[in-house]
């Protein structure tokens, strides 16, 4: 198998939540979002990368430590966008060589083991240049576009698009694959929607309209469970599950 890096993005603040630590600490199960995420993906590295704000460093090492996880923490200095905090993976204490980069948002507790080896399997197998987990919903705030023979074209963010009343729809669930200079390249490009338009922050999903229109492969495969959707913004999203 390919070298894969393992990145999980958890710069998130928990202050939404009405927590007073960052969002990927909080337990369900008791068990740290951000340690399920750590076990479920240390097959493919067992030292992830953790992308972190200088706030919230040190609550999160300790966290890790306290669990006997090995991790190399980034900061993110400020929080300037998805697109941003992927970039911080270039400022690696030992560099990283991996030609894969396995990428995850750092407060969405229920990703399955099927589902993260169904992409990187499919990933690998077919020798794509970026691949993502999808699930058919009935409100989509992401929208995977595709074209008559049914290849991915864009991932519409509904957000950035101003649209309001959310129809079905095939949506991200915050779990990817992809080349790791193929990216980190686009991210650093002026490319179009590389802003938003509602935050001006740097995002990352417009990448995927970018790889498509150069001729690289991209997939998404729509197989997440519906459990895989849940993410951490209010402690109500996960109340039924603690």
């Amino acid at each position: 198998m390919s070298k894969i890096s393992v990145l999980i993005a958890a710069a998130g603040e928990g202050f939404r939540a009405g927590l007073p630590y960052p969002k990927t600490l909080f337990s369900i199960e008791g068990k740290p979002i951000l340690v399920r995420i750590v076990e479920l993906l240390a097959p493919y590295n067992s030292e992830p990368i953790v992308i972190v704000q200088e706030d919230g460093k040190e609550q999160i090492n300790k966290c890790l430590l306290q669990n006997n996880i090995q991790a190399q923490l980034v900061i993110q200095p400020m929080q300037h966008g998805m697109g941003d905090a992927v970039l911080c993976f270039e400022n690696l204490a030992k560099p990283d060589q991996s030609e894969h980069v396995l990428l995850v948002w750092g407060d969405i507790p229920f990703i399955q083991p099927q589902t993260v080896a169904a992409i990187v399997n499919h990933h690998l197998e077919k020798n794509n240049d970026f691949t993502f987990a999808t699930r058919v919903v009935d409100k989509a705030y992401t929208v995977v576009l595709r074209d008559k023979s049914g290849n991915v074209t864009r991932l519409m963010e509904t957000r950035e698009e101003g649209i309001t009343n959310l129809e079905p729809g095939e949506r991200d669930i915050g779990l990817f694959i992809f080349r790791r200079s193929l990216t980190l390249q686009a991210l650093h490009e002026e490319l179009p929607n590389k802003w938003g338009k509602s935050t001006g922050e740097h995002g990352f999903l417009y990448i995927i309209e970018h790889l498509v229109s150069k001729g690289f492969q991209v997939e998404a495969l729509p197989i997440a469970k519906e459990i895989e959707l849940v993410s951490l913004n209010k402690i109500e999203d996960v109340s039924s599950y603690l």
